[in-house]
């Protein structure tokens, strides 16, 4: 403590949870440089810590970010929603549609597709803030109907291919360096951190979080703001089917299945509290990149290789990380202040 009682500054931002974080994607990062090795097309053996290697983790893990990015606002007001994998897979369905099937030009079927997400992000803020339902209970309803509605579409079986290249190129391609939709993330990324770190709509989220009830006391639009933040989901949920879309080629009906439990992860290991209230983006986007490296890193060790379970492997830590992330969501405040958890 400082002459004032204060904790000094030093110790402060040394216990964040964001530096904490940090250091542990760093961990994780050196461990894979170390024992992890890939074998590249022309067949050689190369490591974990090759450039490539790199811009592929950052290429795979776009969607995960940007659900990460967009159900951030909605656990600030203490929300959840447990649709936006199977929304991804439902827009992707409807892009593929409009393309293939209605002749629809790319332009206006990726414009379509991201205002069928608006809709169905205004579905679930609809029953969210005027039944005064539960968001868990809401969007567990919607993850069945929106992954039904995408089978439905498809029969189960129908899968949209041949996309033009210009379109394939965001997903697949690189652009001044880095991949093409690293450059539809940031900026996604920058908007979202704004919004929440500098605006009073952000300030408001945090208060609905900590009590909605004392936030209507005080005058805020609380049914607004929760609706736009469902919405925002639901529009980025689409705007991560056309990435996918154009990174795998293909249009499918099981696209985007699990991802909300990788999203749920990466929004929890950064710092955001589940009840509310609390949370950064910057923290967001440290998960996001500690579950990347880890399902990335786990692909590349011989071990794992020859066992051939690494999808089985990193969903089994991916739910080990939510836990502990669950666990020690105050560990940082409680090492800052310098005690120890009662």
């Amino acid at each position: 403590m400082s002459p004032t009682g204060e904790t000094p500054l030093w110790r402060r931002l040394l216990f964040r949870h964001e530096t904490l974080l940090l250091l542990v994607l760093v961990v994780e990062w050196l461990l894979f440089y170390h024992y992890g090795t890939t074998v590249n097309r022309r067949g050689v053996t190369v490591g974990f810590g090759t450039m490539d290697r790199q811009m592929d983790i950052l290429r795979h893990s776009c969607e995960i970010g940007l659900l990460a990015l967009a159900l951030t606002p909605v656990i600030l007001t203490a929300g959840i929603d447990l649709s936006v994998g199977s929304l991804l897979g439902l827009c992707a369905i409807v892009f593929g549609k409009l393309w293939h099937d209605a002749g629809v030009g790319l332009p206006l079927a990726a414009a379509l597709t991201l205002l069928a997400g608006a809709l169905a992000g205004g579905l679930n803020a609809g029953l969210i803030t005027r039944l005064r339902l539960p968001p868990l209970i809401v969007t567990l309803g919607t993850y069945s109907l929106f992954r039904g509605l995408a089978e439905a579409m498809t029969q189960g079986a129908v899968t949209y291919t041949d996309f033009p290249a210009a379109f394939l190129f965001l997903g697949q391609e690189r652009w001044l360096g880095l991949p093409a939709q690293a450059w539809v993330l940031l900026p996604v990324a920058a908007g979202v951190w704004l919004m929440v770190h500098a605006t009073a709509t952000g300030r408001s989220l945090r208060a609905i979080g900590f009590s909605p009830e004392g936030a209507r006391y005080a005058g805020l639009p609380v049914d607004r703001r929760v609706a736009l933040v469902y919405v925002l989901a639901g529009v980025i949920a689409a705007l991560a089917a056309l990435i996918y879309t154009a990174r795998l080629g293909q249009a499918k009906a099981d696209a985007g299945t699990g991802y909300e439990l990788f999203a749920i992860t990466a929004v929890v290991l950064g710092g955001t509290s589940i009840f509310g209230g609390r949370g950064s983006i910057t923290g967001t986007l440290l998960g996001v990149a500690a579950i990347a490296v880890l399902k990335n890193g786990l692909a590349t060790l011989p071990v794992v290789i020859r066992l051939n379970a690494t999808e089985e492997l990193a969903g089994v830590l991916t739910g080990l990380l939510l836990l502990l992330a669950l666990l020690g969501s105050n560990l940082p405040a409680w090492l800052g202040r310098g005690r120890t958890p009662r």
